[in-house]
């Protein structure tokens, strides 16, 4: 194993322990993949703890996305491999079950579109439109089949009653993001019921500009 794998399976294991002690995820649940120099793939096991990782137990895979090493991986690949062969920018993917954008994704009113309000800037900074998609059984292949459709256009997605899913151009921009999206949710949620000044057309498009968000 080389001193970078190694490396990458700490920090795997470090971000996921930091997540799952601040609530961001609990029990077993929530996934994490990043990839590995060679062009393969760690993968937290199927029903793992994040606050209990093993680095040297965490499911590894080739380049031909075969299991080579480790337990087996979370029932959720389809969602990771979707983003994976249609991104390829994407170095790491993040699944967690966040509280309050599941509690969101419930609502009657929310936006499929651009599932995140305007709030702040750092949500469109980190995430750009967030897809709201459908309700689908953990682990049915057809969540990856919803992402494939959705041909790269976007770095983060929310599964409806189920939680939000990011990929990042490394393991700690995907967690930053999806900490971001998580926050975000838990503002909007705080503020339904009264009417909130969200950022203006002019503002949004601004940080678009200077920031080179993905907006499509």
């Amino acid at each position: 194993m080389s001193s970078k794998e190694s490396q990458l399976r700490e920090q795997i294991c470090l971000m996921a322990k930091s997540l799952f002690d601040r609530g961001l995820t609990c029990g077993s649940s929530g996934n994490i993949s990043a990839r590995t120099e060679d062009g393969g793939l760690l993968v937290t096991p199927t029903g793992s703890c994040f606050g209990r990782l093993d680095p040297a137990t965490l499911s590894r895979f080739d380049q031909q996305g075969q299991l080579i090493e480790g337990l087996q991986p979370t029932k959720e690949m389809s969602l990771h491999e979707a983003f994976y062969s249609t991104r390829s920018s994407a170095n790491a993917i993040v699944h967690l079950h966040g509280t309050c954008s599941v509690a969101m994704s419930m609502m009657p009113d929310a936006d499929e579109d651009n599932f995140l309000p305007p709030l702040t800037p750092y949500s469109i900074m980190k995430l750009g439109k967030v897809k709201l998609l459908p309700y689908f059984m953990p682990g049915d292949p057809k969540t990856g089949d919803a992402i494939r459709g959705l041909a790269g256009k976007r770095s983060a997605v929310m599964l409806a009653n189920h939680g939000p899913v990011v990929a990042g151009k490394d393991l700690e921009a995907a967690v930053y993001a999806i900490e971001e999206l998580e926050e975000t949710a838990k503002l909007a949620m705080m503020m339904r019921g009264f009417d909130a000044k969200v950022l203006n057309e002019t503002q949004i498009q601004q940080i678009i500009t200077k920031f080179n968000v993905e907006w499509d």
